[in-house]
């Protein structure tokens, strides 16, 4: 039986159809309310194309003619009904007749949990939880729009680490509270991004298809076991990024594709609604319903599950109408452009929500083309992502760094060339999973040379990633210099922590991490020029490039140093901006990250000048490898006397 009852007011019908209802978990989906002095659950679902949608499940045997839903008397298009005594941990369908006589099953678009694949059903569900992580939520409230350290650990979540000895299962949510928190920790990572958590029927997309966008996975536990896990980072100092996925999503019968018998997640031209590379649907971003959707459920992983930022996978995809397709196989916007001007005004939507209900969060868009302004705030006529990801700045490094060392001379513009653009926007620096999949190799063994050379060509790498400006992001598995590709099914390589030169990858990552978290100079200035300036970028004979980095005016200044190439020089100088000491602070030469322990401690300015600076320090300069010494703090500006005044004036 079925009574007559909705949680929707005709406000929030308003809001929906405008594409400005962005809090619809709160009445869409399956609630349990008290009715009519009955305990049960309040069902709503979007379906204006259906003949009849009822609920079905094990409570009714999964007959579809005892329970119906009814359809609102407005134009909604949304069916609803209390069902008395149904509660948490019921598993149910809507099943949904079409007017062409196909029948579909499909789980609920807003259902707070699924069923663990390969069952595909929804399940009522309702929080209960207590947060721990008020005082963090309040200083990052507090904290908004200043400047802060940012180092992101990436990781997936089903292959950080397995258990062997139980069939090679993945660590479920709380283990990972127990495990990957005080591990991040110990890394000195300031955030960790995790790939989706999102519930999705095919392990091996790594969560990129998602058919349960509102429900973390239940191959990891309940929400609670969740919520549990956000809490802990929290409780360690660690923010967390989610990644989102508003791009595409899969066509698995259960799922979101041809829900009611139409097109009505996705456009209908399959020139626009179908993706190429991933065989998935494109959501239908000029539909108001489907963004008042897809805006709700960012600001739910933001609201119910405390996230402290979402990376939003495939930008690039949702901005251009003939991403990845061929000439022909796309249609042009109104103005015969090739931008797909819905998709723009939904990611502007999108980021004005975040950052006005959640100050303090961050959105990361990860886009690869020259798209303008994706950093830019809305009101400059920008996309309003805190960040994007550099990955110009990734593929240049990665080319540069598997040419073999004698040939690098002629290339240092691939090195170089992202300081020509770094503060175009707001750029993250990414090492992801994407570079070490599908035959691309390791990191490792991307790098020439024999196995020393191999190690040290990485140091370089992530200290050159570390010291750029930007903020910078590395894929789980590469702090210990993984051999082999990354697989879902086997996860990281810990055992290789029992060799030394993968120790001293591992130590190097934390050290950077130690050094970038401690020094303003690395952060203040992140994405502007003012914590930029070259001392040296054209001794392409060997392979060095030298750069300041710069925090306050009272915080001392960094150079840095990157040699790329085999040769050891044992005298080279390089003009440093003031008088005094410079300690070397940072040296991927150590032999404690598998070096060969040619440092150079504390270096005196001498009066000698050199690249444009009045003095110059000479360093030992070993193979492969990034240093990084620390000036004493700046001399303060000499105050002009009044008779110097005068001179000027005369």
């Amino acid at each position: 039986m079925v009574k007559a009852h909705s949680l929707l007011t005709d406000f929030d019908i308003a809001l929906f159809q405008s594409g400005k209802h962005f809090r619809l978990y709160e009445k869409m989906g399956s609630h349990i309310v008290e009715f009519e002095g009955e305990k049960g659950v309040c069902f709503s679902v979007w379906a204006p194309n259906a003949k009849q949608v009822s609920v079905i499940g094990d409570f009714n045997h999964w007959n579809p003619k005892s329970h119906v839903l009814l359809p609102r008397w407005d134009s909604s298009g949304i069916w609803e009904g209390f069902v008395p005594g149904l509660g948490k941990g019921t598993a149910y369908k809507y099943h949904i007749e079409t007017h062409v006589g196909v029948a579909l099953d499909k789980g609920d678009p807003y259902a707070l949990l699924w069923e663990t694949p390969p069952k595909t059903a929804s399940v009522v569900w309702e929080f209960d939880y207590s947060w721990k992580d008020k005082t963090w939520l309040d200083d990052r409230h507090a904290r908004a729009g200043k400047a802060r350290p940012y180092s992101v650990y990436e990781v997936h979540p089903g292959s950080w680490k397995k258990i062997a000895q139980d069939g090679n299962r993945s660590l479920n949510y709380r283990e990972l509270a127990d495990e990957l928190v005080p591990y991040v920790k110990e890394m000195g990572f300031t955030h960790i991004e995790l790939m989706p958590v999102m519930e999705h029927p095919y392990f091996p997309s790594w969560g990129y298809q998602v058919t349960g966008y509102f429900a973390p996975t239940s191959r990891g536990g309940t929400p609670e076991d969740f919520m549990y896990l956000m809490d802990k980072f929290h409780e360690a100092g660690i923010g967390v990024i989610l990644d989102w996925v508003p791009s595409h999503f899969p066509s698995d019968i259960h799922g979101l594709y041809f829900f009611d018998g139409t097109h009505l997640y996705e456009y209908a031209d399959m020139r626009r609604g179908y993706h190429p590379d991933w065989n998935s649907y494109v959501f239908d971003y000029g539909r108001n319903e489907v963004r008042s959707f897809l805006i709700s459920n960012a600001l739910f992983w933001l609201d119910k599950y405390h996230a402290d930022g979402l990376r939003v996978d495939a930008v690039a995809s949702m901005l251009y109408h003939d991403y990845s397709r061929k000439e022909g196989e796309w249609i042009p916007n109104i103005h015969g452009g090739r931008e797909n001007l819905e998709a723009i005004s939904f990611l502007r939507d999108f980021n004005e929500a975040v950052y006005k209900n959640f100050p303090g969060t961050e959105t990361i868009a990860e886009e690869s083309t020259a798209f303008p302004g994706v950093s830019k705030p809305t009101f400059d006529g920008g996309l309003g992502f805190g960040q994007k990801w550099m990955m110009g700045w990734m593929h240049d490094a990665l080319q540069y760094f598997k040419r073999p060392m004698i040939f690098r001379r002629f290339h240092q513009n691939e090195i170089t060339f992202s300081m020509v653009y770094m503060f175009s926007e707001r750029f993250m620096l990414p090492l992801s999973h994407d570079e070490v999949v599908h035959m691309k190799a390791s990191l490792l063994y991307k790098m020439p040379g024999d196995e020393w050379q191999k190690f040290a060509n990485l140091r370089a790498l992530f200290g050159h990633q570390w010291m750029h400006p930007g903020h910078q992001l590395l894929f789980m598995g590469g702090e210990l210099g993984q051999t082999t590709e990354w697989s879902h099914d086997l996860g990281v390589p810990w055992n290789l922590l029992e060799y030394d030169y993968h120790k001293g990858v591992q130590n190097w990552v934390k050290a950077l991490n130690d050094v970038y978290a401690s020094r303003p100079a690395c952060w203040l200035h992140a994405f502007s020029p003012e914590g930029f300036e070259w001392i040296s970028g054209d001794d392409t004979e060997n392979s060095v490039v030298v750069y300041q980095r710069k925090g306050g005016p009272n915080d001392p200044i960094l150079i840095v140093v990157c040699h790329f190439n085999l040769n050891s020089m044992p005298m080279y100088t390089i003009g440093v901006p003031y008088a005094g000491s410079w300690t070397e602070i940072l040296n991927s030469d150590e032999k404690r990250f598998g070096g060969n322990g040619v440092e150079n401690g504390v270096l005196k300015a001498e009066k000698k000048p050199s690249h444009g600076h009045q003095q110059s320090i000479t360093l030992k300069l070993p193979p492969l490898c990034m240093l990084v010494f620390e000036g004493e703090k700046p001399p303060k500006p000499k105050k002009e006397t009044k008779a110097g005044k005068s001179k000027k004036k005369n």
